[in-house]
């Protein structure tokens, strides 16, 4: 790096934790964590360089602690990123018997010319969406709150289609890391800005990437959201509106590009067996 920033983010998982106490399924919360932290330096055009884990809970689990340790490890290899230390505190009185907290904090660098935001937008750019892996990791307040409302055993088989048998199993999912995957039209200069879609949904998470005096048209007839996020606007009554704002819907990153690479970019994904719209 000729003439580096660095960049810095922290984040947690939320309340998709009570989620994974409920089911006591912690596989993929690792994920969760690193890459809510390392796809918002994605964004800048960054490159994670390492992170640091923070648990804090009522009582040492040793199996429990042994799979978030884990999953966060593996997490920070799909990332490229080395895990370089962290903290486990227990505060009994402060959490319940069985709750804990997770948060990450994590550090990249891109250089100058790199750095990617809505003032490399210009008018007639395209806008293209990234498929997510589910959830990820917002909006779980409400789909706790369905859940509650409509006494709904998140142990039953999955109510629609999905490549997981169990309903907490989808739920469960984890972030998608879009580090390996983005860097490379990053460092070719394809992409001038993204935003990853988390706590706003795509609505207020792609306003961050439009320039003052610009307004994005989207063009929404060759895309359906997954079955999941239907399923969970049916049965929790949530308007289109309300789903937009609070989920990915499917679209777990958006890219900004020039109109004149869409070919190219449409030949990436393709190649890579990546669904965008």
């Amino acid at each position: 790096y000729n003439d580096p920033i660095l960049l810095s983010s922290t984040d947690g998982v939320g309340t998709k934790l009570k989620l994974a106490i409920e089911a006591n399924f912690y596989n993929y919360l690792g994920y969760d964590l690193v890459g809510m932290c390392v796809n918002d330096i994605l964004v800048n055009g960054g490159e994670p360089i390492f992170f640091l884990d923070y648990i804090s809970l009522s009582s040492i689990n040793k199996m429990m602690i042994i799979e978030l340790i884990k999953s966060i490890n593996l997490a920070c290899e799909t990332a490229g990123c080395s895990l370089v230390g962290g903290e486990t505190a227990e505060m009994p009185g402060l959490y319940k018997n069985g709750e804990f907290d997770l948060a990450g904090f994590s550090v990249g660098v891109v250089e100058r010319k790199n750095l990617l935001n809505k003032n490399n937008v210009q008018e007639n750019d395209l806008i293209f969406g990234i498929e997510s892996n589910g959830f990820h990791s917002n909006g779980f307040s409400l789909i706790r709150n369905v859940l509650k409302e409509n006494k709904i055993d998140i142990f039953q088989k999955t109510p629609y289609e999905s490549s997981e048998k169990y309903l907490y199993q989808d739920l469960l999912l984890p972030t998608k890391i879009y580090v390996n995957l983005i860097l490379p039209l990053v460092r070719n200069k394809s992409i001038k800005a993204m935003a990853h879609i988390t706590g706003g949904g795509i609505k207020d998470n792609l306003e961050r990437i439009i320039p003052e005096n610009f307004q994005a048209e989207i063009n929404l007839e060759d895309f359906s959201s997954d079955s999941k996020y239907k399923w969970l606007a049916t049965v929790g009554n949530i308007n289109a509106e309300e789903m937009i704002k609070t989920f990915n819907c499917g679209i777990g990153l958006i890219l900004i590009i020039d109109k004149n690479k869409k070919k190219k970019i449409q030949k990436y994904f393709f190649d890579r067996n990546v669904n965008i719209v």
